[in-house]
This record gives structure tokens, sequence and C-alpha cells, in this order.
């Protein structure tokens, strides 16, 4: 098992963050493990709605499989279907839907076997990435490679260990940004996060690694970068980056809302690296909820929010306050 096997599962206070903004919501809340029991306590627990946290047990659509539980139940579920989830686990994939949607993405290559010869179209640097992970799992400093021979000890290594196809991608050398989008007939683009890596010299890691992820705040190990949001981005830029972002969540089918994450390029064009139809929602250490305070609502009226999205595509016209009891299905480490 990879040692960053539990990366991209929810902590504890994070499911007391969402259980208590629902509770205080006026709603009952039971929290149920995303295991292979789901679909029997389904049946004996029946619930208005499910608030979906859940990253699955295991497999290329983890992601995907308590929402196809769900929806085979007919139990109304947050945020996006099986479908996208499945679609958006799967890097290579995503870049095929947004190459063709003509949104801009790194130009890239699956390797499915260490051998597998290089498009020479390829420029370097690369960034050699599992194929089917989240967090950044599988992604450290050393996958950005400047040359063949470094680029093939990286593809082994990846392959090695999480025992499935490879991405490589041309390095795209800009400013890091992600944006989140919220809602579904009607979508609201946040606040652009910029995240700056300029004060990470000590670890030398100026992108999103598996430690940067990990460990970042901790300034002795310089996994320190700073937050700008709104980004320090020209008005017509920052639209420019919103609109891809609003494009990237229609293309994928994603529902009540997403976060895709950009490296702007130094002339402006915004390249996509890829999308999360299910990101992080930790009060203390996510991206999305510094996104959403930005934009002036409040982590308690997030959760609340994304109850009424989901709500309003299954009842129409009902509110929150009328969903009694939730249920919260997630993944524990």
């Amino acid at each position: 098992m990879p040692f960053d096997f539990y990366s991209e599962f929810d902590s504890p206070a994070t499911l007391e963050a969402i259980s208590g903004a629902l509770r205080a919501a006026g709603h009952e809340v039971l929290l149920v493990e995303a295991d292979e029991s789901l679909p029997r306590w389904f049946f004996e627990h029946p619930v208005d709605l499910v608030f979906n946290i859940a990253e699955g047990t295991g497999g290329r659509h983890r992601e995907s499989q308590v929402p196809a539980i769900l929806e085979s139940l007919g139990v109304p579920f947050t945020g996006s279907g099986s479908t996208t989830l499945s679609l958006a686990l799967d890097k290579a994939r995503t870049k095929q839907l947004l190459a063709y949607e003509g949104i801009p993405t790194p130009a890239w290559q699956v390797f499915r076997s260490p051998d597998d010869p290089l498009d020479p179209r390829l420029q370097f640097p690369l960034i050699v990435k599992p194929n089917r992970e989240g967090s950044a799992k599988g992604i450290m400093r050393e996958n950005v490679v400047q040359d063949a021979s470094a680029l093939r000890r990286q593809v082994r290594r990846v392959f090695g260990r999480y025992r499935q196809e490879v991405l490589v991608e041309e390095f795209i050398d800009g400013l890091e940004l992600t944006v989140g989008v919220l809602g579904n007939d009607v979508l609201q683009a946040l606040p652009i996060l910029e995240i700056d890596f300029a004060g990470c010299e000590r670890s030398g890691e100026f992108f999103y690694s598996w430690r940067m992820k990990e460990y970042e705040g901790n300034k002795e190990l310089g996994l320190d970068p700073a937050h700008h949001c709104p980004a320090r981005l020209p008005a017509a830029t920052a639209a420019a980056v919103q609109r891809v972002a609003l494009r990237v969540h229609r293309a994928l089918g994603c529902r009540d809302l997403s976060r895709t994450d950009i490296r702007l390029r130094r002339d402006g064009t915004p390249f996509v690296l890829e999308i999360n139809p299910l990101p992080g929602l930790s009060p203390q250490d996510s991206n999305f909820p510094i996104m959403t305070t930005a934009a002036g609502i409040a982590y308690p009226a997030l959760i609340t929010h994304l109850v009424g999205l989901a709500l309003a595509r299954y009842r129409q016209g009902a509110q929150p306050h009328e969903l009694s009891p939730l249920a919260v299905s997630r993944s524990a480490p």
C-alpha cells in the first residue's frame, strides 16, 4: 500500500465541522461509512438527503461508487453524479474532454508501460503523475524532470508504487491558481485563489506536491506558500480564468460545486491541470472554503447552501430546513 494511501480521506475535524453546521441548521444528522455495508444501511435508514464526501473504497472509479449506489437506490445526494466523478478521477480522460472542448490543458502522454517511448512532440520540463489519484498522491518535487533519464526513472517509480498508467505532461511555468464554482442552472465563479510558492525556497517545491499539500504551513520545512484570495490579477485576466473554470464545470457535468486547478502561463494563457468535483471542505486547510469565505459565504452557510442546491435538483421549491434526517456519507482513514 502506498504511504500516501489515506491522504485524500477527510479528517474527523472536517466531519464534525460539516455535521455541526447541519445540526445547527436544525437537521438530524447520521454518519455512515462508505463501505460494503452501505446499500443495506440505506434500506434500513430512510433519509431525505445524503451529504456526500466519500472517496470510495478502491479501484479506478472509486469516487463514483457511493453516487452510483445512491443513484440506483433513488436517494438524493449533494454534489456530482457517478459519471462525472469517475471521469474527473481519470486525468487523461478529463484532458481528452478538455481538448475536445477547446479548453487549454498542458500537452500530455499516457504511459501504459514503463518502456513506452516518449512522444517527441513533448517538450521538457515534464511532470510525471499517477493517472488516477487525487490529493497530489504520488507527486513529489522529483516528478518534475528535465531530461529523458530522469523521466524514465520517475515513470518507473510511479508504475511500481501505484500500479496504474502514468500521465506525463508538459510542466507549465506560471502562477498556481484554483477556482471554485457553485451552483447548477445559475453558476457562480468564486474569487480566484492564488497560491504563491515564492517563499518556499528551503523545500525547493514550487508547486502542489504531496508534501506541500500534506504539510502546508510548515515554515521549518519550507512548505509555507502564501495565499491570495482574490488573486493578484488584472480584472480582465481574472475574468478570463473564471470563464475557463465555468466552462470546465459545464463540460464535465459537475453539480453543486467544483474546483478547477489552473496554471497561468506567463503569456496569460490559463492551462487547466485538473478538476475536482469533490473538493475538500475542511474549514481549516481546504482551498474551497477559502474562496467561499472571500465571496462572503461563511462556512456554516456554505454547507447549508450545498444542501439547498442539491435539494433544488430533487424537490422543486423545497427549502433546506424541511430536511430531516440527513446522512453524511464519508470514507474513514
